[in-house]
């Protein structure tokens, strides 16, 4: 099919996605849609032929997403309107972040909702007039149609193209007052972070853990921020919250019993009902999370769920040559929700001989609170009861505990049966600097060198076949090299990893580049009052097309650690780790405006919040001496202990981990354990 001028617009289009790096765009390429990736061509074809364009943002772990993309998007009469009224581009949120940052936060202020799938509607020069989020094909649940809605979006467009401009330019002029409104005003760092733990702990579920009501999200600040709060980890009562939050999600649906790792979110307030998706960016958080846990309580069962989510990472993330993939889809089907994951009675009578049956039904809460609402025969396994409390008087070998781990091992090998989500494996760097540094907090709290190696192996590659002195860290590493430069949470995360890697290892190696990413991210991304925006213009290579060129501060946690708070944070601990005090000013002097910008946000400034409590944490050394048994158990017994901002090394560490120290007040002075204020 042509337009006048001998445009494209009909079917014969399919090359277009199917050659792309994004396996989300690649699952589109079969439908009847004339899909373009993002950049200029979209955007020229839509001016050439005076069209709107359609623009989907979504990813290949998103349920909605697909649900759209097998139901409207696959619509005969969809495609119809489509290509006879729209330039319709396609976008992969994790592939080009700095997009999706922009047109949600453009059709939130138009229509108060966001989240994927997002569908807008803009302009030829990418200006938002109309947007949403899941529109079926016709009208149902309460929704508008998609049908119906891009009929009148085409009648808008042809009879009354001028209204639409006007509210195009209304959400410009929204977009300009909320940049331009009077900010809070300066104060204390204490102060702002005394505010933003009062959220916290307001807004903590003392029912179920965890903050807020349903839908409800891990918020792994939060839980750093609760422990920062004086005298926390050693105090049951101040202590109460993020240890009971972990335990929640520990032992809820929310948390992979059987294969390990983390769903997304949970759709009701007690963790038992997830959403499938398990993410990279959030296991990734959570490792630091349970690795914190564990320092301040000691509690086994978040060992089990360090290593659970470790080994999920592994198996299902892990790429043979080191890093982290991005996602596990949801859905293993078309239709599907969520099958792979739950069991019925049936299934586990099938895999599980009678004892280990009656205590899984009874320690995984089977048919009790965790059914699926379309389909209450399958459950979500939780942790009910403890599994002494849930043997009775079962005569199980080995004890209820080791009779779990075989039924969980027996589960786990029948699932390997089903057919299972779809994995994206493509490689990004603010994922797997955040993997690099969980994996490296956690080696540390278990003195486990082989997931020390695989942060090695995962930062040598990236360092070997992305990293640019020039240009900083790509943020994707393809079979041809890194590509899409200029992204700050690629750098501030990405040293981040190096840092907490660095101090793992006590390996110099990964200290240069960290500097250097984190001397760039000072230099290149700041914008206005000294925050740091999203992309530096002289740095970006991706096409600056639509709205793009806006500038975007990402300052508040969503509920992942802001760029801005891991900036601080990053600079922050890196001079606590090579003992300059210049970085530790630079993350106070970002705080600021972070702060006088997130007055009021409670919750969601956590991260910076994080960031300004550690400012009034001294960082303490620990050095241990000497070899054999008595060394190697004070070196556990070190890097066990919870303290914030501590650094352990096994004999005096080189330089640039080492200055000429002063022994804190009441350290010893001589023997194996010795312990240094800086």
């Amino acid at each position: 099919m042509t337009e006048p001028g001998g445009e494209r617009t009909g079917p014969a289009r399919a090359s277009r996605l199917e050659g792309a790096r994004s396996a989300y765009l690649r699952s589109a390429a079969a439908q009847a849609i004339d899909w373009h990736p993002w950049g200029p061509e979209p955007f020229e074809l839509a001016r050439r032929t005076g069209r709107p364009l359609l623009l989907d943002i979504g990813a290949s772990w998103c349920h909605w997403c697909h649900v759209m993309d097998e139901t409207s998007y696959a619509d005969d009469e969809v495609a119809r309107l489509l290509h006879q009224h729209f330039v319709a581009v396609k976008v992969d949120r994790d592939e080009r972040p700095e997009v999706d940052r922009r047109y949600q936060r453009l059709v939130s202020t138009l229509t108060g909702e966001g989240g994927w799938p997002l569908t807008a509607f803009l302009t030829p020069e990418g200006e938002v007039f109309l947007g949403g989020t899941f529109f079926p094909p016709t009208d149902a649940h309460g929704r508008p149609g998609l049908r119906r809605v891009l009929r009148e979006v085409a009648r808008l467009w042809r009879d009354d193209r001028d209204r639409l401009f006007e509210q195009a330019r209304e959400v410009q002029e929204a977009l300009r007052r909320m940049r331009e409104a009077p900010r809070g005003s300066d104060r204390p760092l204490s102060g702002f972070a005394n505010e933003v733990a009062s959220s916290v702990r307001e807004s903590f579920d003392p029912a179920n853990g965890g903050f807020g009501s349903a839908p409800k999200f891990p918020h792994p600040t939060a839980i750093s921020l609760l422990l920062l709060e004086p005298g926390a980890a050693g105090d049951r009562a101040g202590s109460w919250p993020a240890r009971e939050t972990l335990l929640r999600m520990a032992d809820g649906g929310v948390y992979d019993q059987v294969g390990g790792g983390f769903h997304r979110y949970s759709v009701d307030a007690g963790w038992h009902i997830p959403h499938f998706e398990k993410m990279a960016i959030d296991n990734a958080a959570l490792l630091g999370s349970y690795a914190e846990g564990l320092r301040a309580f000691g509690d086994r069962r978040f060992e089990e769920v360090l290593r659970g989510t470790i080994g999920w990472a592994r198996e299902v993330l892990g790429d043979a040559a080191g890093g982290w993939g991005a996602s596990q889809d949801a859905d293993n089907a078309p239709g599907d929700d969520g099958s792979y994951f739950t069991w019925t009675r049936g299934e586990l009578a099938e895999v599980l001989p009678p004892d280990e049956l009656r205590l899984a039904v009874r320690c995984f809460g089977i048919d009790t609170d965790a059914t699926m609402p379309h389909d209450p025969s399958r459950n979500v396994l939780f942790r009910m009861l403890p599994p002494g409390e849930a043997a009775g008087s079962l005569a199980l070998p080995g004890g209820p505990e080791a009779a779990l781990a075989r039924a969980v091992a027996r589960l786990k090998a029948a699932r390997a049966h089903r057919p299972t989500p779809a994995v994206d494996h493509a490689l990004y760097a603010d994922l797997n600097g955040r993997f690099i540094g969980g994996f490296a907090k956690a080696a540390t709290v278990l003195g486990d060198p082989e997931v020390l190696a695989d942060a090695r192996r995962a930062a040598d590659r990236w360092l070997r076949e992305a990293y640019d002195p020039r240009r900083g860290i790509a943020h994707q590493l393809s079979p041809s090299g890194g590509t899409g430069f200029g992204l700050l949470e690629d750098q501030v995360a990405f040293a981040a990893g190096l840092v907490e890697l660095a101090a793992g290892t006590a390996d110099g190696r990964y200290l240069g580049p960290a500097i250097d990413l984190l001397e760039r991210v000072d230099r290149e991304f700041r914008g206005t009052d000294g925050l740091l925006r999203d992309l530096a213009p002289g740095l970006y290579d991706g096409p600056s097309v639509g709205g793009v060129a806006e500038p975007s501060y990402p300052l508040e946690d969503t509920p992942h650690l802001s760029a801005n708070a891991a900036a601080a944070l990053a600079f922050q601990r890196l001079g606590a780790l090579i003992h300059d005090d210049r970085w530790t000013e630079r993350a106070r002097s970002l705080l600021g405006p972070v702060a006088r910008r997130l007055s009021g946000a409670g919750l969601f400034g956590a991260g910076a919040a994080v960031a300004a409590r550690l400012l009034e944490v001294p960082p303490l050394t620990v050095v241990v001496e000497g070899s054999g048994p008595e060394a190697e158990a004070l070196l556990t017994a070190a890097r066990r202990s919870w303290h914030p901002q501590s650094f352990v090394f096994g004999g005096f560490p080189s330089a640039p981990f080492s200055v000429a120290f002063e022994p804190a007040a009441g350290a010893p002075m001589s023997g194996p354990l010795r312990q240094y204020d800086h």
